[in-house]
C-alpha cells in the first residue's frame, strides 16, 4: 500500500522539481516563508518584551500604596492580595539608601534566571523570547526594571515562568498561522502572476520549438508571433523568423534535390543528342561559305562544352564540382567568347574593355562558367531595355584579379539583395532559373575567391569577381 501510494506521489514531486513552473512554486513558497521569519520573529520577542513590562507594571500598582506614608497601616494579607493579583511572588524595590522587600509566601528557594529590561538590542528581546518558548516551563524568574516610584531606582520582580510563557506560545502559534496564511497567499499570487506573465509563454515557446523539431517542413508547425514588445514578444518574433528561415532553406534543398535527381536522369540521353549535334556541326565546315565557316568554330566549341557538362552532372542540381584546374589564362578572349554567345542570342551592346595581356589564375572551363552566367544575369536584366549595355572590365589588385561586369539596367530590388546568391531567389525573372549567381558565386569560391555585389541603382548594376592568385 506504501509503495503505490510513493509511486503516486513521485509523478507530481518530479514534476514539481525539475519544471520551471514547479521551481518557480518552490522558490517563492520558499522566499515569502523566509520573509515571514524575519517579520514574526521580532514581532514575538516584543510581545514577550511586553508581557515582562505587565508584570513590572502590576507589581507596580500593587507596591504602590505602601510606598506612601501610612502604608504600614495596611495589612499583610491585603498585601498578599495585591500581589497575588499582579502574579507576583515577591517584589524588591530599590532605594538609594535602602531596599524594600514584599513578599507573598516567602523567598523563593532558587531563581532560575534573571532578565533586565533596561537591557537594549533586539538581539537580547529575541534570545529571552526565544529561551522562553523553547528552555521554559516551571522557572523563576527575576526581572529588573527602572521604576517610575518617586524616590526609588529599580524594582525587581520574582514571578513564576509558566504563565508568561503559556501566553507567549498562544501568541507566537496565532502569529504563525496568521503569517503562514499571508504567504501562502501571497505565494500563490505571486506564482500565478509569474506564471501567466513568464513560465505560460515560455512554456509555449518551448512547446513550438519541440513541434517544429519534429516536422520542419509542416508550415502549419511555425510559431504564431504575438504582438507583445517585451522580451518574450521579441523572443516569439526572432523564433518565428528563425523558423521560416529553416523552413525556406529545407523547401530549397528540397528543389535542389529533385533538381539533381532529375538531371542525373536526363544526362545519359542529353549527352547523345549533344553529341549527334557534335557530328553534324562536323559536317559544316564543308561547306564553302564565309559565314559558316567562321561561326562553325565557336558552334562546334559550345556544343564540346555541353557535351561536358552533360557528361559531369556540372549543373547546380549536382552536390559536387571538381576541383579546378588553375593555370593562366588570358582573360580577354574568355570575355569575347562569352561575349559572342550573348551577341548571337541577344540585341544588347557588350563592350570587352579587359586588357588583352591580363592573366588571370583560374580554370578556363570554370572560368567561363562563371563570366557566362553573370552576363547572362545581366542580359536577363535588361530584357525590357530597348538600348540596354554589358560592360566588362578587369584589373589587377594585391593577390588577385578583379572583374566587374556592369550593365545599364534598372538595378536589384532591396528586398531581393539579401538572398541575391541563393538558390532560385531571382527565379521569377523572365528566362531565369536562379541558378546563375549561385553557381558563378560557388565556382569563385572553388578558387578561394568571392562574387558580391557591388554597386547597384537606377543607373545600373556592378557585379565583382575576385580571382586570388595561386593554388587556394
Amino acid at each position: 500500500m506504501v509503495r503505490p501510494t510513493r509511486a503516486r506521489l513521485a509523478g507530481p514531486l518530479r514534476l514539481v522539481a525539475h519544471s520551471l513552473s514547479g521551481r518557480l512554486l518552490l522558490l517563492t513558497l520558499f522566499y515569502v516563508l523566509i520573509s515571514e521569519a524575519v517579520i514574526s520573529v521580532p514581532t514575538i520577542a516584543r510581545y514577550h518584551r511586553e508581557l515582562l513590562v505587565t508584570h513590572i507594571e502590576s507589581a507596580e500598582i500593587a507596591i504602590l500604596p505602601f510606598t506612601e506614608i501610612g502604608g504600614e497601616q495596611f495589612s499583610a494579607t491585603l498585601r498578599r492580595q495585591l500581589l497575588m493579583r499582579a502574579g507576583a511572588d515577591a517584589v524588591m524595590l530599590k532605594r538609594r539608601d535602602q531596599r524594600e522587600l514584599f513578599l507573598v509566601q516567602g523567598m523563593p528557594e532558587m531563581l532560575d534566571r534573571t532578565i533586565d529590561l533596561a537591557r537594549p538590542g533586539l538581539w537580547y528581546e529575541i534570545e529571552e523570547a526565544a529561551n522562553c518558548l523553547f528552555m521554559g516551563g516551571d522557572r523563576m524568574l527575576r526581572i529588573i526594571s527602572a521604576t517610575q516610584i518617586p524616590k526609588a531606582e529599580t524594582v525587581e520582580v520574582i514571578v513564576g515562568e509558566e504563565p508568561i510563557r503559556a501566553a507567549l506560545l498562544v501568541y507566537s502559534e496565532r502569529t504563525l498561522l496568521v503569517g503562514l496564511l499571508i504567504s501562502i497567499v501571497a505565494a500563490v499570487l505571486v506564482f500565478l502572476s509569474l506564471y501567466f506573465v513568464l513560465v505560460r509563454p515560455m512554456r509555449q515557446i518551448t512547446n513550438a520549438m519541440v513541434r517544429f523539431r519534429e516536422n520542419p517542413e509542416d508550415p502549419a508547425r511555425i510559431v504564431a508571433a504575438t504582438s507583445r514588445r517585451d522580451e518574450i514578444g521579441i523572443a516569439e518574433r526572432e523564433l518565428a523568423a528563425m523558423q521560416r528561415d529553416i523552413y525556406g532553406s529545407l523547401q530549397q534543398k528540397t528543389r535542389l534535390a529533385a533538381l539533381g535527381s532529375a538531371v542525373a536522369k536526363i544526362q545519359h540521353d542529353l549527352r547523345n543528342i549533344l553529341s549527334s549535334a557534335q557530328l553534324a556541326s562536323e559536317r559544316l565546315t564543308a561547306i564553302d561559305d564565309p559565314v559558316v565557316k567562321r561561326l562553325t568554330p565557336r558552334l562546334v566549341a559550345s556544343l564540346d562544352r555541353a557535351v561536358s557538362l552533360a557528361t559531369n552532372t556540372l549543373r547546380y542540381g549536382r552536390a559536387d564540382e571538381r576541383p579546378p584546374e588553375r593555370k593562366a589564362v588570358l582573360l580577354a578572349p574568355v570575355v569575347n567568347e562569352v561575349g559572342e554567345a550573348v551577341r548571337l542570342a541577344t540585341t544588347l551592346s557588350f563592350d570587352n574593355q579587359v586588357d588583352p595581356a591580363l592573366k588571370v589564375e583560374a580554370d578556363a572551363e570554370q572560368l567561363h562558367r562563371i563570366l557566362l552566367n553573370l552576363v547572362r544575369n545581366a542580359a536577363e536584366a535588361l530584357h525590357n531595355c530597348a538600348r540596354g549595355t554589358i560592360v566588362v572590365k578587369a584589373r589587377r589588385e594585391q593577390g588577385g584579379v578583379k572583374i566587374m561586369i556592369c550593365d545599364s539596367g534598372p538595378g536589384v530590388p532591396q528586398a531581393m539583395r539579401e538572398k541575391l546568391f541563393q538558390p532560385f531567389a531571382t527565379a521569377a525573372k523572365p528566362g531565369g532559373s536562379g541558378l546563375g549567381l549561385s553557381i558563378a558565386r560557388d565556382l569563385a569560391r572553388l578558387h578561394g575567391g568571392d562574387v558580391t555585389l557591388g554597386e547597384t541603382g537606377a543607373a545600373g548594376t556592378t557585379f565583382c569577381i575576385f580571382l586570388p592568385d595561386g593554388t587556394p
